[in-house]
Formats: C-alpha cells, structure tokens, sequence
C-alpha cells in the first residue's frame, strides 16, 4: 500500500468516525432555573448518560424563560433545532410549538420504554392533550400554593393556616392592619401576576365553571363570576400586595419576600429548594394551597420535548427513559423537584414543607392549570393584557371579561 492509498484510508476512517460521533451528539434546550440545584443535577445527568454511552456528546443550552421561547419559535419555523428542548403541558405554551410542528409524536417510544409504566398518571396525562399522537415527556408534575413567612404572620395576629377563602382574606386585612403587604409578585413577567387571577377564578367561578370559561366554552362577558373574580383581583393588587409590582420581575419579588417585605408568595413546590439553595432558614416558612373552596389543587406539568429537527429521535428518546428510569428520578429527588414524576421512586428524610407537599399531592386528586397552559397562546397574550391593565388600574374590572370575550370571540 502507497503512502498516498494510506494517506487516503485514514483520512476515510477519521471522516467515518467523525460522522459517527456526530450523528451521536444531542442538543438540550431547557431553562436556566431559579433553583441552581436544578442546573446542576440535569448537568450530572448528561456527564453520567455520557459515560453510559460512550461516544455520546449531550450539549444542554439553558436560557432564561422568554429567550427560551423566542428561541423555539425561531426554530419551529427553521430546518434547524434541538433534539429535545423542554416546555410546558397544555394547550398553551407547549401546545404552540406542537401546532407549529416542532414535536415529534412518541408513541412507539411510550409502548417500547414502557414509560406509562412508571410515570404518574395524573403527570403523564398531558401527553394525550394533543391531536395526532403522544406528544412530550414530563419533566415534573408541580403543584403551587401559598408560601408564608410565620413571623409576619405571628406579628399580624394569624395563629393558623386559613381553611376556607373567606378565612383568607380576613387575614390578609389583618396584614394589611398591622402595615405587612400579604403579597409580592413581579408584574414584569406577566406569567406571574396572573397566578393570582388564577387561583381567583377558581374560587369565585368554582371548578366547572373555571374550566369552561379557560376552555373558551362558556361566555366570560355573561358570566357573572369572571367579572367578580377580576374585580377581586382588582381588590388584591391594589390593597393587599406589595407596592410597586408591576415595574419588577419573578427574580426581584422573591428577594423581597425573603427580605420581609411581604408576608406570601403564590410559588411552586420548587421553592423548597430555592429557599434552601439561598440560605434561608426553612422554620422560617410555612405553606398551604391557596383556599379555594373547590378542593382542587393548583398546579401544572412541565414536560421535555423530541423535536421534529432531530437527526436522532432514537438516541433522543434513550436520552429521556434514562431520564424517567426510577434510578435516576431516585436520585433526583429534592434537587429538580420535591417530587418525581416516576411512581415507583420512594422518598426518606424529607424537610417538613417537603413532606407537607407530599401530603398535599395525596390529598388533591385534581388540579386545575396555569392560564398560560389552558389558553392558545394568542389568548394568553390577551389574558395577559387584560390582568396587567386590571392591575395598572387601567381597566375597569367590569370591563376586563367584556375585552377578554371580545378577543375570543374575533379569533373564531
């Protein structure tokens, strides 16, 4: 053999191999979390998938929640993508990206890996919402509630967790006697004032109703309730929550809630571990679900995505049931989330608002979504408008249902 034949043979080889460990390179989009531990553990859980497969390359891109979506929209209307990028459940906002085509329908991964198996099923449910096949996989299964700092609440009076929605604003006049905001959000973000319009919704249009007028079914301009719950909102953004709000993000408000500046936040069972990752003294805080009066927990999936884009929807899918195995979910547990989306992982040593969550998933057998996850994403980008301008004090209340109707109603 020549020189020149050798020369040509490996250089042959080397565009092979390098073909190969290409085509077993994948690319993650995903969120930079509030709660670091989070970052961290999605990091060792590529290192580790990495050395279980070797040869596989996992790049994971993490932005902040808006970038990550201008992000995946550029790429639902471009050749080019992620393997698997993460979004949220619901008609909403992962719902965008399936009606734009940039998630690949799973079931014959669902029926190969078994996953129904091991998931939750309340969490793997979301995965069915969709027309044209199983779409997605959860990333977790999030329940949010009432946060409270314990001694604004001992300074104010409040002996006890409120039971009933009545009992709850009664508190929240008592913080207001004694000079405590009852809340602090960040308005900038709009996803997060709107939990608070959420929660209302609930209490005063109650589950079925909520889900009809979420569900663009029932006539938010004729029921009654929907202009109530904004007038309620109304009530709240003005009275009972720290000021101002609106000019200030998630990141911001969370600051002020654990310098004391208010005494509740409306967050996440995620918050465990960001208070805990921050430092602060977990004693110091207590937790219930906001008292609607409808027994239904509020809550949302966040979930992972193959993407249409993919070269190699196969490794891609392999990524993932690593993910999902108990193994893995066993020891994540406290670290992404409180609680795993696989069934079978068992929890020890638990913190007592971990274990209060616990608590709560067992109680709470139905959950009502984010509006951000029920609604189109055109209709969320009106819902924000309507709640931003309530609480700006630009809208009347009576006014907000008729706008929100109005919308719906143009888009059919």
């Amino acid at each position: 053999m020549t020189m020149k034949t050798t020369l040509l043979a490996t250089l042959s080889v080397l565009a092979i191999t390098a073909t190969s460990l290409k085509a077993e390179d994948l690319t993650l989009w995903t969120l930079n979390f509030d709660n670091n531990a989070a970052n961290v553990a999605l990091k060792k859980v590529a290192t580790d998938f990495e050395a279980a497969n070797p040869g596989t390359k996992v790049e994971i891109v993490q932005r902040g929640i808006d970038e990550h979506k201008t992000a995946l929209r550029v790429a639902a209307g471009s050749n080019k993508g992620p393997d698997i990028y993460f979004s949220w459940a619901g008609l909403g906002l992962g719902g965008e990206y399936v009606k734009a085509g940039l998630s690949a329908p799973l079931d014959k991964y669902y029926t190969e890996y078994k996953w129904n198996d091991e998931l939750l099923p309340a969490a793997a449910a979301f995965a069915d919402l969709y027309p044209g096949g199983k779409q997605g996989v959860p990333f977790t299964f999030k329940g949010e509630a009432v946060y409270y700092n314990k001694k604004l609440f001992q300074q104010a009076g409040i002996t006890e967790e409120p039971k009933t929605y009545e009992e709850f604003l009664a508190d929240a006049e008592k913080l207001k006697a004694a000079g405590i905001p009852a809340f602090t959000f960040g308005g900038s973000v709009n996803w997060h004032v709107m939990r608070l319009m959420d929660v209302i919704l609930e209490t005063k249009c109650g589950a079925e109703k909520h889900d009809a007028l979420k569900s663009m079914k029932a006539d938010w301009s004729t029921e009654a309730c929907a202009t109530d719950a904004f007038t309620e909102f109304a009530k709240w953004t003005k009275d009972y929550t720290l000021q101002p709000f609106m000019g200030i993000d998630n990141k911001q408000s969370y600051s002020l809630f654990t310098a004391g500046r208010a005494a509740m936040m409306l967050e996440g069972d995620w918050l465990v571990s960001q208070l805990e990752t921050s430092g602060a003294n977990l004693d110091d805080y207590g937790m219930f679900p906001f008292p609607t009066n409808t027994q239904r927990l509020y809550g949302f999936a966040e979930y992972n995505y193959i993407s249409t884009k993919s070269p190699n929807p196969d490794l891609a899918a392999k990524f993932l049931d690593y993910f999902l195995s108990t193994k893995v979910q066993q020891d994540l547990v406290g670290q992404i989330s409180s609680t795993s989306v696989n069934k079978n992982v068992q929890y020890a040593n638990l913190k007592p608002l971990e274990a209060e969550w616990l608590d709560v998933f067992k109680t709470y057998g139905k959950v009502y979504m984010n509006g951000d996850q029920a609604f189109p994403l055109d209709v969320t980008t009106e819902y924000f408008r309507v709640i931003n301008d309530v609480a700006a004090g630009n809208t009347a209340p009576a006014d907000a249902a008729k706008q929100l109707q109005t919308f719906i109603a143009g888009r059919t």
